[in-house]
């Protein structure tokens, strides 16, 4: 029972729990109710569960002590794991898991100004891309990105700003749908997704190409693996965040395109696979 103990979290965090319990049990619920199809469950499934795995298990130490496991955690939080749950299109399936009187809750809170104002504000399509990518500049900053990984609770921000920040933009470049009444074409998602791709490849390239320690807080407190040095570690990093985070928007572009492609020749079957 070995692999057990690496499900204990290492920093334990209720807010996660609470998090990820919910959306589970809603969604389960939801399931019976609604029926999705079984590609939009496994999304669903495999999303949150990278999100908890990354978040609250012992993977969780490796990334406080290795910089490009922690840059492997980060692709899961701002890139793969909110990319597959917006896939499934969870929304409809979460709200008929709800009690009724937090699904009419959910929807006065929906009605209330301030709230529209900022869904409006952040599904903008140029502060969406603005937040996904100046995020990932700002926690790699050296002075902040030290300040987090010492402070629990600036870490956890960090964390939760990478995941509502991807889970935001790829919820508005992967929904054929309004979004808040934002209405994007796919021309325009497509463009979103190409837009963010420069600034990972410049701070990838930065990361990598430096010939010094950028980060070392990795070495004060001890690398987890050992036998890679902390240039070697720096410039692992450096690639994952260059090449896989721009991967990403490669695989979104090919969905909004096949997604096109299959409304275009089958119109009915199209919208509802969407």
């Amino acid at each position: 029972m070995e692999w057990f103990n690496w499900l204990v979290p290492w920093e334990e965090s209720i807010l996660v729990v609470a998090a990820t319990g919910s959306a589970a049990l809603f969604f389960l619920r939801g399931c019976a109710v609604t029926r999705p199809p079984l590609h939009r469950r496994l999304c669903f499934w495999g999303g949150l569960s990278l999100v908890y795995l990354v978040s609250h298990t012992q993977l969780d130490y490796y990334s406080e002590h290795q910089f490009f496991i922690h840059r492997l955690q980060h692709l899961a939080l701002h890139h793969l794991g909110p990319f597959l749950i917006v896939l499934s299109r969870p929304c409809p399936v979460l709200l008929a898991g709800m009690p009724s009187s937090m699904r009419q809750a959910f929807h006065l809170m929906t009605e209330w100004k301030p709230v529209q104002y900022l869904a409006r504000a952040l599904c903008n399509p140029v502060v969406a891309v603005a937040l996904f990518s100046l995020l990932i500049g700002f926690w790699l900053l050296p002075p902040i990105h030290f300040t987090a990984m010492i402070d629990w609770r600036l870490y956890r921000v960090m964390n939760w700003s990478m995941f509502l920040s991807g889970l935001i933009f790829w919820g508005l470049v992967l929904t054929p749908g309004p979004v808040f009444t934002v209405r994007l074409s796919p021309g325009s998602r497509i463009g979103m997704m190409l837009a963010i791709i420069p600034p990972q490849i410049v701070i990838g390239a930065l990361i990598f190409f430096t010939s010094r320690e950028l980060y070392p807080i990795y070495t004060i407190c001890g690398r987890a693996i050992g036998g890679i040095d902390a240039l070697a570690d720096q410039q692992i990093g450096g690639i994952i965040l260059w090449i896989h985070g721009a991967m990403m928007s490669a695989i979104g572009i090919l969905v909004v395109i096949l997604r096109e492609l299959m409304l275009a020749e089958y119109p009915e079957h199209g919208r509802k696979a969407a």
